[in-house]
């Protein structure tokens, strides 16, 4: 009688793997560690903000913030909220935006531009993270306003955020890419000149 359900619980373990398999490896990259102080009425209480980018280099890529009284812990949480608040961004070949893009966040601005192959990832040290997490090999990124890595990495993502594939903006325009990308109407301005 005891057979049977671990022949089932084995079944389960084996099902859970996988899905473990399934899902592409994530790797995590810690941003900035901040020590913060909290007064309290004996003192200062001291404890630790960590800023941490997750991502499958695949087109995936999630950030987070995470403060405790210890740095390990810290760094937990703040990956724990990275892997919850992944987004998908469309690349194009694999290695580049497909469209140029900017983003805003408090006094942070960032100017993100597709760039070609060869160009590498030419970006400050926290959008650096995102793209490298990203999995984006060549991009040309300009931080205008603050330096504080939070507002530059809310604002990274917040440009990403804006970033749409052809495919997906012709969809929603009920067109062809081809027509999107504007490789039809050069034939017919063509053919209206020669008339």
């Amino acid at each position: 009688m005891a057979r049977p359900s671990m022949d089932r619980d084995r079944g389960g373990r084996g099902r859970d793997r996988d899905r473990d398999r399934d899902e592409p490896e994530l790797l995590d990259k810690l941003v900035s560690i901040n020590r913060v102080a909290k007064v309290v009425k004996g003192g200062r209480r001291f404890g630790f903000s960590a800023l941490v980018v997750v991502g499958d280099q695949r087109g995936r890529v999630g950030g987070g913030s995470g403060k405790a009284r210890e740095v390990p812990e810290a760094i937990r949480k703040a990956t724990e909220q990275a892997r919850r608040r992944m987004i998908r961004v469309p690349l194009r070949e694999g290695r580049t935006l497909h469209h140029d893009v900017q983003g805003r966040f408090g006094a942070g601005k960032v100017i993100v531009r597709a760039a070609p192959p060869g160009t590498g990832i030419i970006a400050g040290g926290p959008m650096r993270a995102v793209f490298e997490m990203l999995g984006v090999k060549d991009v040309v990124a300009k931080s205008v306003g603050t330096s504080n890595p939070q507002n530059m990495v809310k604002a990274t993502f917040d440009a990403l955020g804006r970033c749409h594939s052809p495919r997906a903006v012709a969809a929603k325009r009920n067109r062809t890419v081809s027509q999107i990308l504007g490789q039809d109407e050069a034939p017919a301005a063509a053919a209206k000149e020669q008339e």
